[in-house]
């Protein structure tokens, strides 16, 4: 039987000076957050192109992993598209129903210096 291949390889946005925001902000998250946004990232991978519920364009050429975790939060990872492979941008645990421009900023910002 074969094995399924990754259709959008993910990776992680670093600064300049070697640090993964996205990653750092998944290890905070909490073991169980951390695998349903994982769970929810790999399903992107393999199943590109999504649509809702799972992932949704944002404009501007970034994407949104949308992701349900404990007590009834929201989180939301931020990607581009950039050759063939999705860059997490910007993770956060969403409080208001739209995303908010500074979220949404920072992620275009970020995508902005790798292009």
């Amino acid at each position: 039987m074969p094995v399924p291949r990754k259709k959008l390889p993910a990776a992680f946005y670093e600064t300049p000076n070697g640090n993964q925001p996205v990653r750092r902000w998944l290890k905070k998250l909490g073991s169980d957050d951390c695998k349903i946004v994982g769970g929810d990232i790999a399903d992107v991978e393999y199943g590109w192109p999504l649509g809702k519920p799972l992932c949704d364009s944002l404009g501007d050429g970034l994407w949104e992993v949308r992701s349900n975790i404990s007590e009834g939060r929201i989180a939301r990872v931020i990607f581009c598209i950039v050759i063939g492979r999705m860059v997490l941008l910007h993770g956060f645990v969403k409080k208001t129903r739209k995303t908010p421009a500074k979220d949404r900023n920072l992620a275009l910002k970020r995508k902005r210096e790798i292009e």
